[in-house]
């Protein structure tokens, strides 16, 4: 028997292996990216914020849940402010693990080869196309904890409590607390252990399936309840419900942009998606024995189509929710090419020629990351000035959306408004045609940017809107417009905008 597993071992570990090196190969990009990249940004400044002694919501507004800013927090005070090798390091390990829960997963279902296809094909497709995807973002957070709750929930025990459902509760929990549309993914594994084919798989009654349903949910709301003692003990509940779930309205559905980024999703992706339809064609026959969970898996890509178009603003990396169930569902089909008696019915389905597709894939990505993030090497150039003409303690003020500019000046915000939004209306998607987005100016916005500012004035005002092409010039906005008229005086046009100082703050 050990001779066996040893054998085993030794057949596996090649390609592990490759898997591994290849996942860091194509995260290179991002490895030695001295920057942030994309939301990084926003949510930097916030964990900075908590470093440095404040609170998410009360002094860095931002609205994605405390977990993902606790995570980046928990980054910075180990690894060090501003250490973005050190963060994209902390990406490349997160994915591995995301990549490690699948693995599971497909061998448990099938067998271990299955499982290392699904991790090859996360490997490949989660940074689809755009170096943006590179990101630690929302969606590669939330991917891990999600993917582990379903290797644990999809475990093959006929055990009638499975206290181990409590430990995939609070995982789905925790998916939750990364980013929202983690939820959703608690609803088709519910739904999966209330199956009739599950019950008879493992023999249990729907009593029995009802308890292990509640023991799925006591997880969740347990560490969910555990979530809001923190967030109540530390004086910031109701903001961190306000910001994370009250304001998440949805003004505008962008159509266009839907049915643009889909496209470029199911043609970037194009063989994960043929995979995944083509193990469906056959599925009495690769997923035999396992036709519950089979039912679960398409459950879960349904649910995260919907979570990807749920605020309808359809971001690239919104898309990086579908490569977990699109991954497991179509590892049987690829694994069934690697036997040497598959046939294919069509010559694009042959083996060689797969392998090359993904192979290419994984390259013309690689590309695109290098050259998308070599134009975002170079440092704001309002952050530079700053950084050279300020002092560390001195805060700054950035009117518009450039969050880089806090983070290349290495100054803290004099405002919790970090993203100007709640200030201007400003719609997350782009610019909406015959809305007048100052409409939706956040109630008491201004009344608090007042508050802030008292409490420690900037130094510097940069507008980032004066150009003519702004969409929010300070003129439209009394309150910024009489403050920098009487208080503040132009020192420097930049690239980004007009950065001012405060009269008299220095010689």
């Amino acid at each position: 028997m050990a001779r066996v597993l040893n054998h085993k071992f030794r057949q596996l570990l090649l390609p592990v292996v490759g898997i591994v090196l290849l996942t860091v190969a194509t995260r290179l990009p991002s490895l030695v990216h001295s920057r942030p990249i994309d939301d990084e940004a926003v949510y930097s400044i916030v964990a900075n914020e908590i470093v440095d002694g404040g609170r998410p919501y009360i002094d860095a507004v931002e609205r994605k849940p405390p977990l993902l800013f606790w995570t980046y927090a928990a980054v910075f005070k180990t690894l060090g402010k501003f250490n973005w090798h050190a963060l994209h390091s902390v990406a490349l390990v997160w994915t591995l693990g995301t990549m490690g829960g699948l693995y599971l997963i497909g061998d448990q279902l099938f067998e271990p080869e299955t499982g290392l296809v699904a991790a090859l094909l996360y490997s490949i497709f989660q940074p689809w196309l755009t170096y943006k995807n590179l990101a630690f973002n929302g969606e590669m957070l939330m991917n891990l904890p999600i993917v582990w709750s379903w290797a644990i929930a999809l475990k093959r025990r006929s055990s009638r409590l499975r206290p181990e459902l409590l430990a995939s509760g609070s995982l789905l929990c925790a998916g939750f607390l990364l980013k929202q549309p983690g939820a959703i993914a608690a609803i088709p594994l519910g739904i999966y252990l209330l199956l009739p084919s599950y019950r008879a798989s493992r023999r249990l009654s729907q009593s029995a399936s009802i308890i292990q349903v509640a023991m799925l949910c006591g997880g969740f709301f347990g560490s969910l309840a555990i979530a809001i003692i923190v967030l109540w003990k530390q004086g910031i509940l109701d903001d961190a419900f306000y910001w994370t779930i009250a304001v998440h309205t949805v003004p505008h559905v962008f159509w266009t942009k839907a049915l643009l980024l889909t496209l470029a999703f199911v043609g970037a992706c194009l063989p994960l998606v043929i995979g995944a339809a083509l193990g469906q064609r056959d599925h009495a026959r690769l997923w035999a024995g396992v036709e519950a969970e089979r039912v679960a898996l398409l459950a879960l890509l349904v649910v995260s189509a919907i979570g990807a178009a749920a605020g309808g603003r359809f971001y690239p990396h919104y898309y990086i929710q579908l490569i977990p169930p699109l991954a497991l569902l179509a590892a049987p089909f690829y694994t069934r090419l690697l036997s040497p008696n598959m046939q294919p019915r069509h010559c694009f389905m042959r083996l060689g020629v797969m392998s090359s597709w993904l192979a290419l894939t994984a390259v013309a990505f690689s590309i695109s990351h290098w050259l998308g993030l070599a134009s975002q090497r170079a440092p704001s150039e309002a952050g530079q000035f700053l950084l050279k003409h300020s002092k560390p303690e001195e805060r700054i003020f950035v009117w518009g959306h450039a969050p880089n500019i806090y983070l290349d000046s290495h100054r803290r915000p004099a405002c919790r408004y970090i993203l100007t939004f709640p200030l201007t209306g400003y719609i997350f998607g782009g610019r909406v045609p015959g809305i007048d987005s100052r409409k939706r100016i956040m109630p008491e916005a201004w009344a608090t940017l007042e508050q802030d500012f008292r409490k420690h004035p900037p130094s510097y005002i940069v507008d980032t809107e004066s150009a003519r092409s702004g969409n929010y010039p300070v003129q439209d906005f009394p309150i910024l417009a009489k403050l920098l008229a009487e208080r503040y005086l132009p020192i420097a046009r930049t690239s980004d905008g007009m950065i001012y100082r405060l009269d008299g703050s220095f010689r």
